[in-house]
């Protein structure tokens, strides 16, 4: 493809990308793919083709064959998971990096994507309130920085036991302690990191869904009794189900005084740290180690871009630093080399799209949507609470609400079935997506609130169609 092609078949891309998202924000794209498994399967090709085929060709086919196979994650009904960000600013961002086509093995390979990502990195930290000795890099999820900050508490503890026997050293066991509603990531990252399930600690929770500090330190004494040797906590700033806070202030005082590592997996919930009313969810936060936020979550910036904070980057590069010949540069010393900084060798210029989306929009922008969804979620929450046998049933502390319905007369096994049946029939139906989960041992229903194009209408209207569903759903 020359340039003269690439200029017309990117303008017809672009006219494709701007059409769909005006179709998404009339609402009339079911959201949930009605797609069959194996169905696009079938419809493709087994084979790659011999010779090329007119870009008009494969445009049409993403109408034809694509668009039916996907799930609208930007659409304004789209309740699911958590707040996918995508805003138009931000792609454009990303095309701009994936046009450039350039691999940032080092400062001289990117000397800009090396400088931006530090800039914007900074940027980021100091809008969420956080102190200057946080360093950033930009990882590609949260699943990847939790990885590598248990990676760092392993060697801290271990004296950097890597550079000799490693796992196969005979050492004292280490222990990582988290909450029971920390997400699946933590627990992963803790075997691959080589702790081994026995020594992953899911810490009993309080009311409200919160790593319950009473129960750590019980747990902490447990192991040193018992001959281990505790190593890292993970707290929470926003858990999966329900977007519960962990008590970041207490956990730190005993990480503190255990000499444990502290990493704060603030994904979803960090991002509301944009907001000074928001901050008291975090007190204590000074004190981790590690920190991990998403702005491709409630930020608007596009999947993938996972913003990692250190307080000890001269550890971190200890522990992930290569530094073969054929890297090595004039200005290793007087620069920042990203490699080090995390798993892979070479990088995208992710910090592109968060620069593009934090200068066209500007923080006060993104201050007062976060404002529209928290402000939505309580409204929601209100009107289930008011609403006979529906209950909210843990405390909505950002813009996730956790429903569940419960006529009379239906055992708790009836109600957990019931549950799960509504919500798909809301599912099936194409008009929202909702995620159902366990919480306290029972199925629930979460309404996670916060797309860019989710006004207060559409609460309304998902609100009307859940008593629906599940009026439906109970005859």
């Amino acid at each position: 493809m020359t340039p003269d092609e690439f200029r017309r078949a990117g303008h017809a891309l672009v006219e494709w990308v701007a059409a769909y998202r005006e179709r998404l924000a009339q609402g009339d794209l079911p959201v949930q793919s009605p797609l069959r498994p194996g169905e696009l399967i079938a419809k493709l090709p087994a084979a790659a083709p011999e010779q090329g085929e007119p870009m008009e060709r494969i445009l049409a086919d993403l109408d034809a064959l694509i668009l039916p196979g996907v799930t609208h994650w930007q659409h304004p009904r789209f309740f699911g998971y958590f707040p996918s960000g995508a805003s138009l600013t931000s792609v454009l961002g990303d095309m701009v990096s994936t046009g450039l086509g350039v691999v940032g093995l080092n400062w001289q390979a990117g000397p800009a994507l090396t400088e931006l990502e530090q800039v914007t990195t900074d940027w980021l930290r100091d809008l969420l309130g956080l102190p200057a000795e946080f360093s950033g890099v930009i990882q590609d999820t949260a699943s990847a920085a939790t990885f590598v900050a248990l990676v760092c508490a392993r060697e801290r503890a271990s004296d950097y036991g890597a550079s000799r026997g490693g796992l196969q050293g005979g050492g004292v066991p280490l222990v990582v302690y988290t909450s029971a509603q920390a997400h699946s990531s933590v627990e992963k990252a803790a075997l691959l990191a080589g702790f081994g399930r026995m020594h992953v600690r899911a810490i009993e929770l309080d009311a409200d869904f919160r790593l319950d500090v009473a129960a750590l330190e019980a747990a902490i004494r447990r192991d040193r009794a018992a001959g281990l040797a505790p190593c890292a906590i993970v707290a929470t700033c926003g858990t999966t189900a329900t977007t519960a806070m962990d008590p970041i202030a207490s956990i730190a005082v005993i990480a503190g005084r255990e000499r444990l590592w502290l990493h704060v997996d603030g994904a979803m919930g960090g991002n509301a740290m944009l907001l000074p009313e928001c901050r008291h969810h975090w007190q204590g936060i000074e004190a981790a180690d590690s920190i991990v936020i998403n702005p491709h979550k409630w930020l608007t910036v596009a999947f993938d871009c996972s913003l990692y904070l250190v307080r000890d980057a001269q550890h971190l590069a200890r522990v992930m630093s290569t530094n073969p010949s054929y890297l090595q540069t004039p200005m290793d010393r007087q620069v920042r080399n990203y490699r080090d900084w995390g798993i892979p060798l070479g990088r995208r210029f992710r910090a592109l799209k968060l620069w593009f989306a934090l200068r066209e929009q500007g923080a006060e922008s993104l201050r007062a949507r976060l404002r529209r969804d928290l402000a939505n979620a309580q409204w929601l929450a209100g009107e289930v609470a008011a609403a006979p046998h529906w209950r909210v049933i843990a405390p909505v502390v950002l813009q996730t609400v956790c429903i569940r319905y419960e006529p009379p007369g239906r055992s708790a096994e009836e109600l957990d079935e019931h549950a799960r049946r509504w919500t798909q029939a809301v599912n099936d139906s194409g008009f929202a997506y909702l995620t159902p989960a366990v919480v306290g041992g029972r199925w629930i229903t979460r309404i996670s609130i916060g797309m860019e194009l989710t006004e207060r209408r559409h609460v309304a209207e998902l609100w009307g169609a859940i008593q629906r569903a599940a009026e439906t759903a109970a005859t």
